[in-house]
Order: C-alpha cells, then sequence, then structure tokens
C-alpha cells in the first residue's frame, strides 16, 4: 500500500482533458495526499526507523540538500522550497522501506501492480470515453481520460510494466497466462500512446536483461535469437510502417531536432550563468527554460541544481551499474537491469533524474534488488 501511494504522488496531476471534469487542485491534493499517506504508512511499520545502508538513497539525500542550497540561495520561491519538502518526504519514506530492500523480487511485484493499476484506468478511459483518450490535440495518441496522463506517461507505464513481466518470464518467475495478460496488452498501450522513448527502452532494456540471463537460462537464449530474427524481418518487411509509425506525422527536420527540444537545449547551454548557477543550479522548478520544456532529465538536473547534481546523478547511476555488474546473474539482477537501462534511454529525451517522479521510483525498486540478499531460513519463512 505504500509503494502504491508513491506510484500515485508521482502520477503528476496536469495532462489532457479527462471524462470527468476535476479541477487540477483535486489532483495536485490527491497525490500530495498520497505522499503524506505513504510515509505514514511506511513510519507506523517502521516505528523504531530501522534502515539498510543504501548508496543510491544516500547519494539522492545529497542531491536534496544541493536543491536546496540551490534553491534557497536563489530566492525562487513557495514553489521551490515546496518541490524540495516534497523530494524530502519522497526520499524519508524510501529511506524508512528500506528494512524491506532484501534483494528479492518482491518490489518488483509491487511495482507492477501499482502501475498496471494505473494502466488500467487508461484502458477504462479508452473504452468509456474513446475521443478524449485519442484527443487530436495530442495526435491521436493514447492519454489517460480518467486521470490526466500524457501519452509520454501512458508509453512509460505500460514499457516498465510489460519489461518486468516478460523479464519474470525469461527469469521463469511467473507463467506464460500472466505474462500474456499483463503484457501483451501493456506493449499495446505503448504502440498506441507512439511514445519512441519509451518503445525503444522497452527494447534496449529487455535485450540488456535478456542477456544478462543468456548465461543462466535457456528461455533468454531463445528469446534474444527469437527477439534478433523477428526484429530482421519486421525491419525489411515494414520498414515503411516502421517509419512512418517514428515520425508521427512530422518532416524529417522536425523529427531530427527531437521535436523542437534542440533549440531549447541550445538556448539553455548558451545561457550565461554566474558561478553559484554553473555549480549548484537555480533551484528546483517546473523543468522549463524561458517557458518552454527542457524535456533532458540531464539537462533539466544542470539547469536546476548544476554541474554538482549532474555529478551526483552520475554517481548514483554509474553506482548501480557497477553493483549490477558485480552480481552474479539472477532474476533480480535483470530486472535491476533492465530499469537501469529504461532509466538512462529515457533520459535523454524525459526529466526525472532530479526530483521527486516515476524514474527515481524505478530506480529505487532497482536498488532495492541490488541489496543483500536474504539467507535461505529468511527466504523460507516468505
Amino acid at each position: 500500500m505504500a509503494w502504491a501511494l508513491l506510484v500515485v504522488n508521482t502520477l503528476g496531476s496536469q495532462g489532457a482533458q479527462t471524462f470527468l471534469p476535476v479541477p487540477q487542485p483535486v489532483y495536485q491534493l490527491v497525490t500530495m495526499g498520497s505522499l503524506l499517506g505513504a510515509f505514514g504508512l511506511a513510519l507506523v511499520l517502521n516505528p523504531r526507523v530501522r534502515l539498510r545502508p543504501n548508496a543510491y538513497l544516500l547519494l539522492l539525500s545529497l542531491l536534496l540538500v544541493v536543491s536546496v542550497v540551490a534553491t534557497v540561495g536563489q530566492e525562487v520561491g513557495f514553489g521551490g522550497l515546496f518541490r524540495c519538502w516534497r523530494l524530502a518526504m519522497f526520499l524519508a519514506t524510501l529511506w524508512l522501506l528500506t528494512r524491506w530492500w532484501d534483494g528479492t523480487l518482491a518490489f518488483v511485484r509491487y511495482h507492477i501492480r501499482g502501475y498496471a493499476a494505473v494502466l488500467v484506468t487508461v484502458v477504462v478511459g479508452l473504452v468509456v470515453a474513446p475521443g478524449l483518450a485519442l484527443p487530436e490535440t495530442y495526435g491521436g495518441r493514447l492519454t489517460g481520460a480518467l486521470w490526466p496522463l500524457t501519452p509520454p506517461q501512458v508509453g512509460q507505464y505500460a514499457a516498465v510494466v510489460a519489461g518486468l513481466t516478460l523479464v519474470l518470464w525469461l527469469s521463469r518467475r511467473t507463467d506464460h497466462v500472466s505474462t500474456l495478460a499483463i503484457a501483451l496488452p501493456a506493449v499495446g498501450l505503448v504502440l498506441l500512446s507512439y511514445t519512441r522513448t519509451a518503445t525503444l527502452g522497452l527494447v534496449v532494456g529487455l535485450v540488456v536483461a535478456g542477456v544478462s540471463l543468456a548465461l543462466t537460462t535457456s528461455r533468454a537464449r531463445r528469446f534474444i535469437a527469437g527477439a534478433a530474427v523477428t526484429g530482421a524481418l519486421v525491419a525489411v518487411a515494414f520498414a515503411g510502417a516502421v517509419q512512418t509509425w517514428f515520425l508521427r506525422g512530422q518532416d524529417e527536420e522536425n523529427f531530427a531536432n527531437l521535436t523542437g527540444r534542440q533549440k531549447v537545449w541550445d538556448a539553455l547551454l548558451g545561457a550565461e550563468r554566474t558561478p553559484s548557477e554553473l555549480a549548484f543550479g537555480t533551484g528546483l522548478g517546473n523543468k522549463s527554460f524561458d517557458g518552454l520544456p527542457i524535456d533532458s532529465g540531464w539537462l533539466a538536473v544542470y539547469q536546476e541544481q548544476g554541474l554538482v547534481g549532474v555529478a551526483i546523478v552520475a554517481a548514483f547511476l554509474l553506482t548501480l551499474l557497477a553493483v549490477a555488474f558485480l552480481r552474479p546473474p539472477s532474476p533480480a539482477r535483470a530486472c535491476a537491469v533492465f530499469l537501469i537501462a529504461y532509466c538512462l534511454m529515457a533520459s535523454y529525451t524525459e526529466v526525472g533524474l532530479g526530483d521527486a517522479s516515476p524514474y527515481l521510483l524505478h530506480l529505487a525498486v532497482a536498488a532495492s534488488l541490488l541489496g543483500p540478499h536474504p539467507t535461505p531460513r529468511t527466504e523460507l519463512t516468505r
């Protein structure tokens, strides 16, 4: 329940028009209330505040300190301080839950269930109000008609649910029926969202996770071989359709500059900064520059938390990768590798590495998987 509340908190409150016209403050109240609920529940479950040492959360806590220093120093107002408080509550909840980060697949299943429930609302919205779920304002891409979810959000959640389910199947930790019932609809939602980042992240993450299992699981070896053959056939036989899907009606120039992102990135990198802004950024904001979305995890961190923030983000990602590399092949390592690879792919065109977001939640699951392994007695008790 605590993890589900964290999932709700990271959904956001802005997106497409919904079937029921609920005011945005109500959505904000639900998301922030869920964070308070998650923290309170985690504190009730862990009243003695027993924590497990965790490098990922330690570095995130350091990033929080940098965020507070930048936000207070730049005097960005109540909005920036509120974002710092939210990140602090988010991290405090994760710290309290580390008591159960024992290297098992428990949090993978919590993660799948939480985001699968979100995707159910997307499917219900598509059935009840297809016109709102596939609005022209988003070019006919799938959105949330019950909760205001944007196409990139739908694609991200669906890709993570599909990817983790398939990794569990490759590891023989779930059956064929469950895999088909969960992964197949999720892949369909990724395609309906027309989210290129989610699609590439899903493919790359599955390939990396499959390779990590190839030495120990025959199913993974067959999957990699079959995927390679299928991918080659699709690339040859349906090259035109694949290109059309990726272009999404854009001309080649617009596609080349990443739907206008490149112009914003060039302006952001070319802006003059004081030494303090260069080191610590301008403080937590709405991930925009001159009123335009940054749409890059790394540049958003550079803008708001400076070069120090970028170094901290690189440090916790490299730490997760190094620990995963040093672990022997296992289902837990494969799921962690998938999540890390997906977040790395998505960070190029989506924000979320420096603030409370689904991406930090994905990486928290990876950190829980790379924790100390339980003893055989503990595993038997479970």
